[in-house]
C-alpha cells in the first residue's frame, strides 16, 4: 500500500534529488506503520472492553481440600485402609497407613490450634471453630496412635508401642476412655506393674473440655483454650 502511494507522489517532486526522494519514502513508510500500530492498539482496546462486559465474576468460594492428603477425609481413608490391612494380617501395610494418618492429623491439629490462638480476643467465632477442629483432629490422631501401638504389639515390637501409649496418656489423661485403654496396654506389656481401677472414664468426645486431648505430639504441647 505504501509503494502505490509513493508511485503517485514521485511526479510532483521530479526535481527533487534521489536522496530527498529516499528520505521522503522512509518518512512516509514510517508514518504508515505508525498508523497501523495505533489502529491495532485501538482494536485491541475495543476487544478487551467488549470481553470485560461479557465476563461474570463469581464471589470467592472456599476451596476443597477433602481430596488432598492434608485433610480429615484423607486421614480417615488411610485409617480405613489400615483396618483392612489388619484384617488381612498385613501389619506392614497397616503400619505405613497409620503412620501417615497420624502425621496428617497431628499437622491439622497443630494448624487449627495455632489459628484458634491467633484469633483469641479478635474473633470469637473463628477462635471457637478452629479450637473445635483442633480437638477433633487431636482425638483422631490419638486413635490412630493407639491402633499403631496395637500393630506394634502384634509385630512383637513393644519398644515401639510404649512411646505411643505414653504419648496417648499425656494427651488424653487417665480420666478418659482412650487414656485408660492406653494404660491397660502398658500393664499388659509389663511396662507397669499396677492395674488402673480408678473412676469411670470420661467418654472420648471432642466436646469434653475438662480433659481435652493436647494438640501436639509431646508433653510440652499446648492444650486448646
Amino acid at each position: 500500500m505504501v509503494v502505490v502511494v509513493m508511485h503517485f507522489m514521485v511526479k510532483p517532486f521530479t526535481k527533487l534529488s534521489t536522496a530527498a526522494l529516499v528520505t521522503l519514502s522512509l518518512v512516509s513508510a514510517a508514518g504508515g506503520l505508525l498508523i497501523q500500530g495505533v489502529q491495532a492498539r485501538a482494536n485491541a482496546v475495543e476487544i478487551a472492553q467488549a470481553g470485560d462486559g461479557g465476563l461474570e465474576i463469581s464471589p470467592v468460594q472456599p476451596g476443597n481440600l477433602s481430596s488432598t492428603s492434608l485433610s480429615v477425609e484423607g486421614a480417615k481413608q488411610l485409617m480405613a485402609e489400615a483396618e483392612m490391612a489388619i484384617a488381612n494380617q498385613d501389619f506392614a501395610t497397616a503400619e505405613t497407613k497409620l503412620k501417615a494418618a497420624r502425621e496428617t492429623l497431628n499437622q491439622l491439629s497443630t494448624y487449627y490450634q495455632e489459628l484458634a490462638e491467633l484469633f483469641i480476643g479478635v474473633d470469637t467465632q473463628i477462635n471457637r471453630s478452629n479450637r473445635e477442629k483442633a480437638l477433633e483432629t487431636a482425638q483422631m490422631r490419638d486413635q490412630a496412635s493407639y491402633q499403631l501401638a496395637l500393630v506394634y504389639r502384634a509385630q512383637n515390637k513393644p519398644d515401639q508401642a510404649v512411646p505411643l501409649l505414653m504419648e496417648i496418656l499425656r494427651s488424653q489423661q487417665p480420666t478418659r476412655d482412650l487414656g485408660q485403654r492406653a494404660y491397660q496396654q502398658l500393664f499388659e506389656l509389663g511396662f507397669v506393674s499396677e492395674p488402673y481401677a480408678g473412676r469411670p472414664a470420661t467418654p472420648d468426645s471432642p466436646d469434653a473440655e475438662s480433659s481435652s486431648p493436647t494438640t501436639g505430639a509431646s508433653s510440652s504441647s499446648p492444650t486448646p483454650q
